[in-house]
């Protein structure tokens, strides 16, 4: 038996439904996240997501996964204070263009290669750094639960008052001395 579309429709894939999820989050917030809202922008039944995306928790970590795939990677041949360096900027920039979207990257893990290249990077230059294999996982979550509480605290307005910019190079230089002791 063969599938066969509706004339004019796209079939349905993963990256569109992905692309469906990112626009009614960005229009109407997270809440406004579920099967049936996503199924009613495409045009199909809710059903029909389940086959390419599992349930809501695969619509979550479709977000995850973009905004992961958001971050610029930092050039390898960089030495490993300005990789981590541009690797925070990234992050603090995609946080700061979709500041309802980042806070998913506290709550869920990258559940795929592409969503892991962000941390892959990082993992490299500490390991560059000269910190012992069993320390780069904890430095890595400190290094980004640091830029993604910095990024909540911007949001939130915390740094209204001072230059966030100038806040966060500070905080970076300190963490840099942070991994050369």
């Amino acid at each position: 038996m063969s599938r066969t579309t509706t004339p004019g429709r796209q079939p349905l894939a993963r990256t569109r439904i992905i692309d469906a999820t990112w626009a009614l989050a960005a229009e109407n917030g997270l809440a406004a996240v579920t099967m049936r809202a996503v199924a009613e922008r495409l045009g199909v039944t809710p059903m029909a997501l389940y086959r390419h995306i599992g349930d809501k928790q695969g619509l979550l970590d479709g977000l995850v996964e973009r905004l992961l795939g958001e971050i610029p990677l930092p050039n390898p041949e960089l030495p490993w204070p300005d990789r981590l360096e541009e690797l925070a900027q990234g992050m603090r920039a995609v946080a700061r263009a979709h500041p309802d979207l980042f806070p998913l990257l506290f709550e869920r893990s990258a559940t795929t290669e592409a969503a892991r290249r962000p941390r892959d990077a990082a993992y490299s230059a500490l390991r560059e750094a000269g910190l012992k294999e069993a320390d780069v996982e904890r430095a890595e979550r400190m290094l980004s639960t640091f830029v993604l509480g910095f990024a909540c605290s911007e949001a939130a307005g915390r740094f209204e008052h001072v230059d966030a910019d100038t806040e966060f190079t500070y905080a970076t230089e300190s963490l840099r001395r942070v991994f050369v002791t």
